[in-house]
């Protein structure tokens, strides 16, 4: 994939079949948890994308024997049962969220030592994790920001984790309740973790705690938070990653603005993926939805505005502005704040983009706005993508409708779609065949 630039190929129609891509969620859960159980596992059907190969990178480098068949998209991971060794060398997790957030407690299972643990430029000046470290004290996890700013690089001393009782505020990320409660099986004594506040992003909790299940851990919900009980044992699992509904939505996106119609297979009907929402938003934005077991099928049509909470929902909130810019009417996004610590600031670059499409989009501080008028406002652009794959990709969408739409470095989407612009390409070309 060439990383100057690409434009992208209208089309007239759309109708075509496609098969999602692995969980991006789920293949991480699985590589940190399957590190972390008694024997080996085999996870089939794996997102090897950038964000997976640096947590895979990260558990050998912590001493868990891995197995990876490119070929196949499988690896095999020898479990050590939460027995780490501290590594020579600081672990390098690029720009992703998931990775560093739960490797900090991972870490903290080295038998003695400590690890290092380090990220890109915009992992360290612009993704913060001050609620985790101070949440993970009580816990008797030693974790600290190197320059002392909230920032990584993190320095995180081994040795165990007590256990015991924390708080998180619910507005912090997700990410964060997450990542202790796939350590917490290890600590010594039971972990309880309370919720200060409504949590944003519950769905990818309830991810965790479902992952954690296949690997046979119980994590209990509380009234008022989390509780795992000390002493239970990740056992090895072998498994297929299902379908990622955060992948689709681009697709189902792009039968939204052109009117035409997809299916994509490999998507199953009772996933605990919060991105399944992305089927119901546009359903209320006048497109028309069928579920299959494994397929989900949708059809354009002309496009409603739609006014919706994305709390729980905030990587499709750029697919969403995008189709909403096709709209005929004005949409409103709210519970968007934590987007400005995503890969980019998703919600200022989201806005601008738009913009720059000559759509009426409005950064609101804790909404986006999305003034559509049908499409008819746009035009061609050279799209920044502020090495952010989500806006990449949704962007990218928007030139299936508009002449002329260039995106720059998309050679970002490796994050977690390594051949998005191969699957589009080839839409395009069933479109002129």
């Amino acid at each position: 994939m060439p990383d100057t630039a690409i434009q992208i190929q209208p089309v007239k129609s759309l109708d075509v079949a496609i098969s999602a891509p692995p969980s991006k969620a789920h293949s991480l859960r699985y590589i940190y948890i399957a590190a972390l159980a008694d024997g080996v596992s085999r996870l089939d059907h794996l997102l090897l994308g950038e964000d997976q190969r640096h947590a895979l990178n990260a558990i050998r480098s912590l001493g868990v024997p891995v197995e990876l068949d490119e070929i196949a998209a499988a690896a095999a991971i020898h479990g050590t049962g939460g027995r780490l060794q501290a590594p020579d060398n600081e672990l390098f997790i690029g720009n992703s969220g998931v990775g560093i957030r739960f490797l900090t407690p991972i870490a903290a299972l080295v038998a003695d030592g400590t690890v290092t643990l380090t990220g890109d430029e915009r992992m360290c000046n612009g993704r913060p994790i001050a609620d985790l470290l101070t949440a993970l004290a009580p816990l008797g996890i030693t974790a600290s920001s190197m320059r002392d700013n909230g920032l990584p690089p993190l320095l995180v001393q081994g040795g165990g984790i007590r256990g015991g009782t924390t708080h998180l505020r619910g507005q912090a990320s997700s990410q964060y309740f997450s990542a202790i409660l796939i350590a917490a099986p290890f600590a010594d004594e039971d972990v309880t973790i309370h919720a200060d506040g409504e949590i944003k992003s519950r769905p990818y909790i309830d991810t965790t705690i479902a992952a954690m299940q296949a690997f046979g851990v119980t994590a209990e919900v509380t009234a008022s938070g989390f509780r795992v009980a000390a002493g239970q044992r990740y056992q090895p699992l072998q498994t297929a990653i299902e379908g990622d509904y955060s992948s689709a939505s681009y697709f189902f996106a792009a039968a939204a603005v052109t009117g035409g119609k997809i299916r994509v297979d490999g998507l199953r009907s009772d996933s605990d993926q919060g991105d399944r929402y992305i089927v119901e938003a546009l359903q209320t934005m006048n497109c028309h939805a069928e579920f299959a077991d494994d397929a989900v099928e949708l059809q354009g049509g002309p496009l409603a505005p739609i006014e919706t909470d994305m709390s729980n929902y905030p990587d499709l909130v750029p697919t969403l502005a995008v189709v909403a810019a096709f709209a005929d009417g004005t949409s409103v996004f709210t519970g968007v704040e934590h987007l400005r610590i995503k890969e980019s600031d998703r919600l200022a670059a989201t806005a601008t983009e738009l913009q720059r499409l000559g759509a009426d989009a409005e950064d609101a501080g804790d909404r986006l706005i999305v003034r559509g008028r049908a499409g008819e406002s746009m035009h061609g652009a050279t799209i920044e993508t502020y090495n952010d794959h989500r806006l990449a990709m949704a962007f990218a969408i928007a030139g299936l409708r508009v002449p002329g739409v260039v995106i720059t470095n998309p050679g970002c989407v490796a994050k977690s779609f390594p051949d998005f612009f191969e699957r589009l390409a080839d839409i395009t070309a069933q479109d002129r065949s």
